[in-house]
């Protein structure tokens, strides 16, 4: 329904709901876009530093099971990880459950640049909430983390 038709209490709180959901998607792309700029790359697309990211986080996992993560086509994940595994950040190995799948998993290699670009973002991140923000601030932002959290449980 929309909000004009809607008595002007309801309409405040929609039209403030509105309002905040799009400033946080604006804060939170922000936030994304800078901590990704905070770590060398390593040359790697999107996609790959992707990938590279969930098998850091997630652990090992089939190229099927990444494209359903990622919500993308299992020919693109098979691009990305030809590519990561070119480079030597990724091994595929067989599927112990099913040995017509393979399961590919983060190399020593792999890991490094995944902990040297989570250690980046967490220096800069931890750098910038005590430059930026007072103690008052810091603990606001912690109280609207556990709303954000609260936001996103199923």
């Amino acid at each position: 329904m929309p909000t004009e038709n809607l008595p002007t209490p309801a309409r405040t709180a929609a039209d403030d709901a509105a309002r905040t959901a799009r400033e946080l998607r604006s804060a939170v792309g922000q936030l994304r876009r800078r901590l990704l700029e905070t770590a060398d790359n390593h040359q790697l697309t999107p996609s790959q530093t992707t990938l590279l990211s969930r098998l850091g986080k997630h652990g090992p996992a089939t190229a099927s099971a990444l494209a359903t993560a990622e919500r993308v086509r299992p020919q693109s994940v098979a691009a990305t990880l030809g590519v990561l595994e070119e480079r030597g950040y990724v091994v595929r190995t067989p599927d112990p459950d099913d040995g017509r799948r393979q399961v590919v998993s983060l190399t020593p290699a792999g890991q490094e640049v995944f902990e040297g670009r989570r250690q980046a973002g967490h220096e800069w991140l931890t750098r910038a909430l005590s430059d930026r923000l007072d103690a008052d601030e810091r603990r606001t932002l912690a109280e609207a983390i556990a709303l954000m959290e609260r936001l996103t449980r199923s």
